[in-house]
């Protein structure tokens, strides 16, 4: 069987310059996830015939070079470009996923547009995606969908191939159906039956799962028995799989000499400060200032700590084109910078800030040298960022503080949960976290690396593509 992965963003991105194609290796956890896994089935099979990656590949391809840009990606990267010019794809992610989807899904509704013309171009682009599909999809292909930019391809894709197996994977939040009850009436409905298009819908969790069946009872009016929804044409299997990581790739990145220079060069930077991490996207359910209110708390209660602790604050760029992640880009300047003036000094600046992308063997560094990690999301899917951090701290030390509305407390509960809501708790949790003795940071640390080696992202498609075959 040919796997066939579809999603918003190819695994590369193209440009064209001067008639000349060039291609970037794209960003993101699902890219890296995915790609770890086609990586892992290399050494059992001929893989050049085995898979093919849809999507987007990032720009507007002028129609001379259309030709070329198929042939090189089908031969560099298995994969099949979807042409859509960028003023589409703009109107598109900016608009419906990310003005309308992402706010509504991670429970800020009130951050929620509900605009036609956004809803129409959404239609729009997961038909042009249908189309090219149709193109070239084989009677033995297994069509693997991944995420929210395409939620009404499942039942496009099974209206006309009845008996494709198709598997769709949400790798964002499935909410309540009563904030889902906030969207128009005919749209929820789309979104729903969209979805049980597919013959397998996967979430990470099973609380995303439970108000996903609760929402097509409620909505749509279709029985569900034992995770199974019966739609007028098929039966669509319900299920959790939490995403893991590439847990060998960060370990071994962990000891090796890339990571050790780049380790050095922070370390004589820092001194001999204690270091607490923040690794994020720029996005406001991340509760990058939540935990800026909870240093700032910190810092007021414990003086004694003034000079010997610097938090290390990353965001990455993400998403500018929407004007709450400017708003949001803004406010944690201004946080930053006021943190700063009113406890640092000629001699400590608590806390040292970067908005830019960092390379791989730069972010695990910072892993390394982290006493401990700060992961405060409002809302998440998953959290990659607080697995991959337990997993390079190869000494077993380290101290992981994690929000309890991100998905990946539900597998990491020997880290210190809070709710980032709660700043005085927050601020204790931090001390707490700075005094914690090397043996229970290690008693800690081996339970959760048992279960990310356990479980991983080859683990997770494995999984999932195993339920989906089955049937």
């Amino acid at each position: 069987m040919r796997l066939v992965i579809v999603s918003n963003r190819l695994p590369f991105t193209a440009r064209a310059e001067n008639g000349q194609l060039q291609f970037q290796t794209s960003a993101g956890g699902l890219v890296s996830g995915l790609s770890t896994y086609l990586d892992s089935l290399r050494d059992a099979t001929p893989l050049q015939q085995a898979h093919l990656w849809v999507g987007w590949p990032g720009v507007t391809i002028p129609p001379a070079l259309q030709r070329e840009l198929g042939r090189r990606a089908r031969r560099e990267f298995s994969a099949y470009p979807v042409y859509l010019d960028e003023a589409t794809m703009d109107r598109f992610y900016h608009g419906f996923c990310n003005r309308t989807l992402w706010p509504l899904f991670h429970y800020f509704p009130a951050l929620a547009s509900f605009e036609e013309d956004d809803w129409r171009t959404y239609q729009h682009v997961n038909q042009v995606f249908c189309d090219h599909l149709r193109k070239i999809l084989q009677p033995d292909d297994v069509v693997w969908i991944h995420d929210y930019h395409l939620m009404l391809l499942p039942r496009l894709l099974k209206q006309q191939f009845p008996t494709l197996p198709i598997g769709f994977f949400l790798h964002i939040p499935f909410p309540s159906f009563e904030i889902l009850r906030q969207m128009p009436g005919a749209w929820r409905e789309a979104l729903l039956t969209g979805l049980l298009g597919a013959d397998l819908v996967g979430f990470h969790l099973p609380d995303y799962a439970t108000h996903f069946l609760s929402a097509a009872r409620e909505f749509l009016g279709w029985k569900e028995r034992r995770g199974i929804v019966q739609t007028p044409t098929h039966a669509a299997h319900i299920g959790a799989f939490p995403m893991g990581i590439d847990y060998e790739k960060f370990s071994r990145a962990a000891a090796s000499a890339e990571t050790a220079q780049a380790g050095g060069e922070l370390r004589r930077a820092l001194q001999n400060a204690r270091i607490i991490l923040s690794v994020d996207r720029l996005d406001y359910a991340k509760g990058i200032l939540n935990r800026l209110r909870g240093l700032e708390v910190f810092l007021e209660k414990n003086p004694a700590w003034h000079g010997r602790v610097v938090l290390c604050l990353v965001v990455v760029p993400s998403r500018i084109g929407v004007p709450k992640y400017r708003e949001t880009k803004r406010e944690i300047d201004e946080r930053v910078g006021e943190i700063n003036g009113k406890f640092g000094s000629m001699t400590w600046t608590p806390i040292l800030y970067q908005y830019n992308f960092l390379p791989f063997h730069q972010l695990v560094a910072l892993y390394r040298l982290a006493d401990l990690a700060l992961v405060t999301p409002l809302r998440d899917g998953m959290n990659l960022v607080a697995k991959e951090y337990v997993a390079t701290r190869t000494d077993q030390t380290g101290v992981l503080i994690l929000s309890e509305l991100a998905g990946a407390a539900k597998e990491l509960r020997d880290a210190l949960i809070i709710n980032p809501n709660d700043t005085e708790t927050l601020a204790q949790t931090l001390r707490a976290a700075l005094e914690m003795p090397p043996r229970e940071q290690r008693r800690r640390m081996r339970a959760m690396q048992k279960r990310l080696a356990q479980y991983t992202v080859v683990h997770w498609a494995q999984d999932f593509l195993r339920v989906l075959r089955a049937g």
